[in-house]
């Protein structure tokens, strides 16, 4: 089922025209229109699912052989041998369409991107934190 407002159901329906790279029955694929570098990629469910989470199993074993396979082909396209693999899941992890996506972003030798940067857990904190996560796993 398409979400009649998500820009990304326009893209896949072709009613917002798109810069296509790959498409298969479940998976839809373009080239981002504000790269972080030339050849960044989204890779969504033609499904409207909103976050990862929501995306059924089975999808998402598609999506991913649809990345990795979309991933060699960014690769050789952008002549460059690395990518992120980025997805943004809500809107507090700075997440933009609610429309479950990746981006496989191509990175160049000093690109000047950076990843983000990590802040240390004090004391006892990280016991306390995985505590408050292994008990709903």
């Amino acid at each position: 089922m398409q979400d009649e407002n998500c820009v990304f159901c326009k893209i896949i329906e072709g009613k917002i025209p798109c810069s296509k790279i790959y498409e298969d029955e479940n998976v839809f694929a373009f080239l981002d229109i504000n790269p972080v570098n030339k050849g960044h990629a989204l890779v969504v469910p033609k499904e409207h699912y909103e976050k990862l989470e929501d995306v059924p199993d089975e999808i998402l074993k598609e999506l991913m052989k649809a990345i990795k396979h979309i991933g060699k082909a960014v690769l050789k396209g952008t002549n460059t041998h690395a990518y992120n693999l980025g997805l943004n899941n809500g809107r507090e992890a700075g997440q933009v369409v609610m429309h479950a996506h990746f981006h496989i972003m191509p990175r160049f030798k000093d690109d000047g991107k950076e990843l983000w940067h990590g802040t240390p857990y004090a004391d006892d904190e990280i016991n306390k934190v995985r505590e408050n996560i292994v008990k709903f796993i």
